[in-house]
């Protein structure tokens, strides 16, 4: 009885190998598979295996088991007792993969990627097709969460002729967006050979410099007929497919929705100004520009009926309004019955309808920018100050979000007030009052007086200055004051206030800031013509006529920044790009003052 139930559960352990293995070839090693047995099992049976081989399979199901059911804890755990380098390949690979996917769920990518570099991965071509797609498409989501979507995308390319159905139509729109995503600078380096990568890389280039939906439809259609049998050609990845759609529906007449009377009708009249003065200069270049029918929004007593007036008029885009309120109110609509570019923002976090697009001179737009170059010039350790309110509130939440998401340290932060408490406030952030105490102790200590200067802290890379121009004014000769003279400071466009006003501008000397590039870059023939007929639009006033020229232009591409959101426009405000959420983000150029005028700085590399 004894010797039969011996041989029953040999009989049971050796089925159970069987169905826990594959076999590439004998050189590679056997790839473990999810048995019909649980995780206990399979480690009961491990831990009782006659081969350490036998055993590492085992707890490897066991592990990939606990991984499928969402356990990543145990998943680990069992996975660290499987001895990686006595494995043969087949095994190490399925390890490293299994590895790399426990570390993407703990949100670990570079944990991931050294997983992913064992040696054993060069032999991930002669594994059955199910372990390579399983392999490559891990590998493809961890190189991209660490930076490097080329190479994601060429991790791609090669898992494409693995797939078919669904999965095939995703990782080809996958490998768009990647593409798509890379400087034209990249693309044209990738371009040249004649590989599929090559292939794709000439359409996302194609279509990145046609500017509009026609050109870029053209632009499709010149590429298709030069790669007939590209997978791209063949099945046109979807964003590609909306655009499509989008250049068969023209635009051919806009609301522009501004207030006429109260507070922002200053405002409001330099928008339209800018607005209208881009539509002219479309009609002088021999275009079809749609028609502008100009509404009154101080005028208005409800959006419902502003908005069946506007349809009934043949409106398909509704440009406006300025006033936050109203904005906030479509915000709260579920659905819009028109397209509607907003010239302002709702509150953070609030989602609007599909309908909806936004776009303002955002500040935060600005507290990114300088989280962008600072980290561009390798800086780490940053220190703020920003005015007391709401808006410096909101300017100091964006530029914290968006420096500690690309690993810099805000080390610390001030409000500033009152110009009889700015030098406190800056000794403060330096700590120099610290400082200035020790030397006193040591005085106390030795009976009698010292010489010593106060230093400041050494760990502060730059400061983040949003300030008006006034404040500015103050705050270089007080950082020269207190001993900070040499630390870097990248500020916002607030500062600076275009007036021309040398002794202004040496009071700042050395502060780098972003500004529009219509107050930055004077040569463009229609920021001229502009200036002409408004002189004050080439003083501060002139970012909102920048604004207004910019509305123009984003009129009739929203659905194209929507459908491809690596598009940008390059326009007087910005660069601009579309996030998720449908607001409108600018990345503006770099100007510095320097010995009483405004220097250029290279644009920060994108």
């Amino acid at each position: 009885m004894i010797a039969c139930l011996r041989l029953f559960t040999a009989l049971c352990l050796a089925a159970l190998l069987a169905a826990c293995a594959s076999s590439p070839s004998s050189s590679l090693g056997e790839l473990p598979r999810t048995p019909d047995a649980s995780i206990e099992q399979l480690l009961e049976q491990a831990a009782t295996s006659k081969t350490p081989e036998q055993a590492a399979l085992l707890r490897l199901s066991a592990a990939d088991l606990a991984y499928r059911q969402k356990d990543n804890a145990q998943a680990a755990r069992i996975l660290e007792q499987v001895p990686v380098d006595q494995l043969k390949p087949a095994q190490q690979i399925f390890a490293s993969t299994l590895s790399a996917e426990l570390a993407m769920g703990r949100n670990q990518p570079k944990a991931a990627l050294t997983a992913l570099s064992h040696p054993s991965m060069s032999r991930l071509g002669e594994l059955p097709d199910d372990q390579q797609v399983r392999t490559r498409s891990v590998q493809a989501s961890v190189l991209e969460a660490n930076g490097q979507p080329l190479e994601a995308a060429k991790v791609r390319v090669e898992l494409a002729p693995l797939l078919s159905g669904n999965a095939a139509s995703s990782n080809q729109d996958a490998i768009w967006n990647l593409v798509a995503a890379l400087p034209s600078e990249q693309l044209q380096s990738v371009s040249t050979g004649t590989d599929t990568l090559a292939g794709w890389a000439s359409l996302a280039l194609a279509v990145k410099s046609a500017g509009t939906l026609e050109q870029q439809q053209a632009a499709i259609d010149t590429w298709r007929g030069q790669h007939p049998d590209h997978p791209a050609a063949l099945q046109l990845p979807l964003p590609l497919v909306k655009l499509k759609e989008l250049a068969s529906q023209p635009l051919n007449k806009i609301a522009l929705l501004l207030p006429q009377e109260g507070q922002l009708a200053g405002v409001a009249r330099a928008l339209r100004d800018g607005f209208m003065a881009a539509h002219f200069q479309a009609q002088q270049a021999g275009q079809k520009p749609p028609t502008i029918e100009v509404f009154d929004s101080s005028r208005l007593t409800s959006l419902d009926d502003f908005y069946r007036q506007a349809q009934a008029s043949g409106v398909q885009l509704v440009v406006g309004p300025l006033e936050k309120p109203l904005v906030k109110k479509l915000a709260a609509y579920p659905q819009l019955p028109i397209t509607t570019l907003a010239l302002n923002y709702s509150d953070a976090g609030q989602n609007g309808p599909p309908q909806l697009f936004q776009f303002g001179l955002a500040a935060e737009d600005e507290a990114r920018e300088v989280s962008r170059r600072a980290h561009a010039d390798g800086m780490v350790r940053a220190v703020a100050l920003v005015p007391r309110g709401e808006w410096g509130d909101r300017v100091l939440k964006a530029f914290r979000q968006d420096w500690e998401a690309k690993g810099g340290t805000l080390l610390a932060a001030e409000h500033i007030d009152q110009p009889v408490a700015l030098a406190q406030q800056i000794a403060d952030l330096f700590q120099l009052r610290q400082s200035e105490g020790r030397a006193k102790s040591l005085q106390n200590t030795v009976g009698g007086a010292v010489s010593a200067q106060p230093s400041r802290r050494q760990d502060i890379d730059f400061i983040f200055l949003a300030a008006t121009p006034q404040q500015g004014q103050q705050i270089k000769p007080t950082l020269n004051f207190q001993y900070a003279g040499d630390v870097p400071v990248y500020a916002t466009s607030h500062l600076y206030s275009a007036s021309g006003d040398v002794n202004q501008y040496n009071d700042m000397n050395g502060i780098r800031f972003c500004e529009t590039p219509w107050l930055l870059d004077t040569g463009n023939s229609l920021r001229q013509q502009v200036v002409s007929q408004w002189p004050q639009a080439a003083g501060s006033l002139g970012r909102l006529y920048a604004m207004g020229i910019d509305a123009y232009s984003l009129a009739p591409r929203l659905g194209q920044l929507k459908a491809l959101p690596d598009n940008r426009i390059e326009g007087f405000s910005g660069s601009l790009s579309m996030n998720p959420s449908q607001r409108i983000e600018r990345q503006l150029p770099w100007a510095e003052f320097s010995g009483g005028q405004i220097k250029r700085l290279p644009d920060t590399p994108r």
